[in-house]
């Protein structure tokens, strides 16, 4: 069984972090209560050693599937990055991804654009997608609650309240 955070486990300061993926893939990580995970850039461990415990994660997915024509641009899952370090987890066919266990909230999936206009990280709105290009991308308490809001995610079970 893994250890789920408690509130005497989160370090201070929490950071919020956004990460891209398509949805299929971004849902897939949530799909089992208590044994969610991350991953971010095709299975890279370097960006997953910038996230903590206790750091709060948004998936945004541009597109249903990976590479798709299929757009979507919707946040899909939120939830606290659990303890411990990155690991290689083996997915079949010689594909060896690094992921970082995360207990997701539940959480309704919300469309991006009605909050562009309200996002911080979001400098010119002519080019927000900007940003989602690096995969994985630290924005502020009230963007990540901006988003939690949409979601109609418990601030409370994210430490946001």
């Amino acid at each position: 069984m893994k250890h789920t955070i408690s509130l005497f486990d989160l370090p201070a300061p929490r950071q919020n972090w956004i990460a891209v993926a398509s949805a299929e893939h971004a849902r897939r990580g949530c799909a089992v209560p208590q044994q969610g995970f991350m991953q971010v850039c095709h299975g890279k461990c370097a960006p997953l050693k910038r996230v903590q415990p206790g750091d709060r994660v948004a998936y945004y997915a541009p597109t249903v599937t990976l590479g798709g024509k299929d757009r979507l641009q919707s946040f899909v899952s939120i939830g606290l990055v659990q303890p411990g370090v990155p690991y290689a987890f083996d997915m079949g066919g010689g594909f060896v991804p690094f992921r970082r266990d995360v207990v997701y909230v539940p959480a309704q999936e919300a469309a991006i654009t009605p909050l562009l206009d309200s996002f911080e990280f979001v400098q010119d709105r002519t080019r927000w997608g900007y940003s989602f290009r690096f995969g994985l991308f630290k924005v502020s308490d009230a963007d990540m609650r901006l988003i939690a809001n949409a979601m109609q995610a418990d601030a409370g079970l994210l430490y946001l309240a």
